[in-house]
């Protein structure tokens, strides 16, 4: 059947955005050269121009610089035009990829909320209700068993704060007697001295006409 009536032609892939932005910037490019041919050549005329007096032969450069212009200015609106087109492109292109990134991310939300839901129906509130006040139930049983076996044994419980204050003081005024000097020491530590009795009233200096014998006599008295 083939060799009959052969076989078709394979179809073309569809052109896309990005293909024709590529087509489109290069058709910018190719403006863009014809552009700065145009300029080089008007900026020879220009040069010519300056250095021609008025006459035929200035006006003649003066026609064809005007032709240059003008092509360059078509030049310039259809870059422009294409530039556009382009940039209008690429903005399709733009909202293309938010739109499916948005719905990329709706369909991820809603895939969560569909096991989010499929989850909470295996939750029961009153089942973590129950649990948490076992838990706590639990937890002030352990607190019991822990004061129970820190009970303290063979101790009154009647004693009162005012007596144990009481002998607290009265065990401070005995141990308050010459703390610092041991016992040993004031054993071994000679009696001191009686005072002397005081001199008597009235003049005690030895004059400069005494004599050894007064002295003397005087020295008894004072030891009494």
């Amino acid at each position: 059947m083939n060799r009959l009536f052969g076989t078709g032609k394979p179809k073309a892939p569809k052109p896309t955005l990005d293909d024709a932005i590529a087509s489109t910037e290069a058709r910018v490019s190719a403006f863009d050269v014809r552009i700065k041919r145009f300029e080089g050549e008007l900026a020879g005329f220009r040069d010519k121009m300056q250095k021609m007096r008025d006459g035929p032969g200035k006006d003649a450069i003066k026609k064809r610089a005007m032709a240059v212009l003008r092509q360059k200015k078509m030049c310039e609106a259809q870059r422009d035009q294409l530039m556009q087109q382009s940039f209008n492109m690429e903005s399709a292109i733009l909202a293309t990829e938010n739109i499916k990134n948005t719905m990329t991310t709706m369909q991820a939300m809603q895939d969560a909320n569909k096991t989010m839901k499929k989850q909470y129906k295996n939750v029961d509130i009153d089942k973590i209700y129950e649990m948490q006040d076992d838990m706590e139930e639990l937890l002030e049983q352990a607190n019991e068993v822990q004061e129970l076996m820190g009970r303290s044994y063979n101790l009154p419980d009647d004693i009162d704060e005012h007596d144990l204050e009481a002998e607290l003081d009265a065990l401070g005024d005995d141990l308050n007697f010459e703390e610092d000097v041991p016992s040993y020491l004031n054993d071994a530590m000679p009696a001191m001295p009686e005072l002397l009795p005081e001199a008597p009233q009235g003049p005690t200096q030895q004059t400069a006409d005494s004599r050894p014998g007064d002295l003397a006599r005087a020295e008894p008295a004072l030891r009494m």
